[in-house]
């Protein structure tokens, strides 16, 4: 750990590899994916084995969660 470091341990998750399947799943929900979302569920429930793996896939989630969606602009829409 550097003296400059402003990373904390706290932020990183356990496992880093369901981190990700939970942000996959996040992306896949927020596009209403749902044969994604299943697959990843099954995936998950396969692979998932300790509470650390749970809180891991529940980070990579929250993490994408937090990142606000983008608004499309509106097409064929007159300004008045």
């Amino acid at each position: 750990m550097g003296l400059f470091n402003r990373k904390k341990d706290t932020d990183t998750p356990a496992n880093p590899a369901m981190a990700e399947l939970g942000r996959e799943f996040a992306i896949a929900r927020r596009h209403g994916d749902r044969k994604t979302m299943r697959r990843i569920g099954r995936e998950y429930t396969n692979t998932a084995q300790t509470d650390a793996d749970a809180a891991s896939f529940q980070h990579g989630q929250e993490a994408y969660d937090a990142i606000p969606p983008i608004n499309s602009p509106r097409r064929n829409r007159r300004r008045r």
